[in-house]
């Protein structure tokens, strides 16, 4: 009888072996295909907004009061579709994965991360380059990604776990900026509520793959071009502290504005729950007004702009204020498209502000210090924002700096706005009676193990 046991132990052990290697090459090749997919349709999403950009440059162009009639009826609109049909679009696209991984296998991340919702994500955020909207692919990249990710995971019948939509965001990230140190700093900061060991393998395949597929479509480019900023000790020890504090300051005062009009529990989040279309519009017209006004500086994500403050090149100093106003109208309306590339623009103008300050050779790395400081006082990632700018700058030399600016001013955005940004948006995407999801297993390196009790 003990020998029978002992044998049928053995035949069990191997069947499960079998099924283990089956389960991990499955996950394997998911996060293969899925990631090589998420490469190329980054390159397709950043060539037609690219296209959308041109194309509304040569309308206002030809047409400069164009855009004080068709931006506010394009928000309108684009509000309206996004109300009425797809409501899952809505904003970034980085608080819907955030929401969908807390929920990996219920109807929560099914409807958020759909391909309708992915298909739609992309066309509404052209839609809203078309219309000089102050918006980035960065985040509706993340949640297309995710998606693609899903998709591809549920046709292989690989089960569905919180790294499979971490990896898919941080794919995104990496094959946007092509910089995939920081999709893993994304990954770690945004998207992971508890990084965990078991994951690393998942996103940095995911990462690796998604960044090459987009490399070899678009080459091996520096996302804002090799910028040359060394910055003298003595330099550093005045401009890190006072970008980090006059950045952290704004952007998180950009997000304590936001949340009061698309938090949960804003001050004036009823306007924007009871009257969409016509907080649209208004915002609309804000944008139409400012774009005009600046003779189109504010349009767009404002990466030309950035490149050539980064380039130490001069721009209106009136560039900075003017590009916070339109990125947060762009925002509060509710309307798909990022806040990524827009913070970078807003964080290099008001680093444009403060380069007067310095020697003129050094205003380059002063810009570069006034885009983290403002953008981690936005999103309240200081690693991101290093390895970001560190990785699309091709700068190396400013790294220690950049690091004391962006702990600074997360300190400092913490101050202004406690919450962070995009986990207080996740929970417009969760039902209140929707219980987070505690599932029974855990997985490891693919295998599925019992959740070990707390002592």
């Amino acid at each position: 009888m003990p020998l029978k046991r002992r044998i049928s132990r053995s035949f069990e052990q191997i069947s499960h072996s079998e099924i283990f290697e089956v389960n991990q090459w499955q996950r394997r090749f998911a996060t293969l295909a899925g990631a090589l997919l998420v490469g190329a349709v980054a390159v397709f999403f950043a060539h037609l907004g690219d296209a959308a950009q041109r194309l509304f440059t040569r309308m206002t162009g030809e047409y400069p009061l164009l855009p004080l009639l068709l931006t506010p009826l394009l928000f309108a609109a684009l509000a309206w579709i996004t109300r009425r049909f797809v409501p899952e679009t809505a904003g970034s696209g980085i608080p819907q994965v955030i929401a969908a991984s807390r929920f990996p296998n219920g109807p929560v991340s099914s409807r958020l991360l759909s391909l309708r919702a992915a298909i739609a994500k992309l066309l509404l955020a052209i839609g809203a380059l078309l219309g000089g909207a102050s918006v980035g692919r960065e985040g509706p990249t993340v949640q297309i990604s995710a998606a693609i990710m899903l998709r591809i995971h549920r046709w292989l019948g690989v089960r569905l776990t919180p790294g499979v939509y971490i990896a898919g965001g941080a794919a995104g990230v990496s094959a946007a900026f092509n910089t995939p140190l920081a999709g893993i700093a994304f990954a770690i900061e945004e998207l992971a509520v508890a990084y965990e060991q078991r994951v690393a393998v998942l996103v940095m395949g995911a990462v690796m793959i998604s960044g090459l597929m987009a490399q070899g479509l678009s080459g091996n480019y520096v996302y804002f071009g090799a910028v040359s900023s060394e910055i003298p000790l003595k330099t550093m020890l005045l401009a890190a502290p006072i970008a980090g504090v006059v950045g952290g300051a704004l952007g998180g005062l950009f997000s304590r504005c936001l949340l009061s009009f698309r938090g949960p529990e804003g001050r004036w989040g009823a306007l924007s729950r009871t009257r969409p279309v016509t907080l649209a519009l208004a915002c609309g017209v804000v944008v139409a007004v400012l774009g005009v006004a600046t003779q189109g500086s504010t349009w767009g994500t404002g990466y030309q702009t950035s490149v050539v403050l980064l380039r130490g090149g001069e721009v209106p100093l009136e560039f900075g204020p003017a590009k916070f106003i339109a990125s947060l109208a762009t925002a509060v309306s509710g309307i798909p498209g990022g806040i990524f590339a827009p913070s970078l623009a807003v964080g290099a103008g008001f680093g444009n502000l403060l380069a007067p300050l310095f020697a003129p050779q050094e205003a380059g790395a002063v810009v570069l210090l006034g885009m983290a400081g403002y953008f981690v006082g936005v999103v309240r990632a200081p690693l991101t924002a290093v390895i970001i700018l560190s990785e699309a700058t091709g700068s190396t030399a400013i790294i220690l700096p950049l690091f004391a600016t962006a702990l600074i001013g997360d300190w400092t955005g913490s101050q202004i706005c406690r919450a962070r940004l995009y986990h207080v948006l996740a929970t417009n995407f969760i039902p209140k009676d929707e219980p987070e999801a505690k599932p029974d297993l855990e997985e490891e390196d693919g295998e599925e193990v019992p959740r070990k009790p707390v002592d």
